[in-house]
C-alpha cells in the first residue's frame, strides 16, 4: 500500500505544540477589519487549540 500524503492545505494551517496538541489560527482576521473593535482583533491574533470534536478529522488530514 502506498504512503498517504498530507493534505497540503492542512499543513499550512495547523501545527503541533510540544505536547502533541494541534494549534490553529482564528478566523475573521483577514479583511473588513475597520468595523471590528480593537479588542476583538487583538484576541483573534493568538493561536487556539483544535477542539476535541474536530481533532480526529484534522489528524486524518495531517497523516504522514
Amino acid at each position: 500500500m502506498p504512503k498517504l500524503k498530507t493534505k497540503s492545505g492542512a499543513k499550512k494551517r495547523f501545527s503541533f505544540t510540544g505536547t502533541g496538541k494541534i494549534k490553529r489560527k482564528h478566523a475573521y482576521k483577514s479583511h473588513i477589519l475597520t468595523k471590528k473593535s480593537t479588542k476583538r482583533k487583538r484576541n483573534l491574533t493568538y493561536f487556539a487549540i483544535v477542539d476535541k470534536t474536530n481533532l480526529n478529522s484534522v489528524k486524518d488530514m495531517l497523516v504522514k
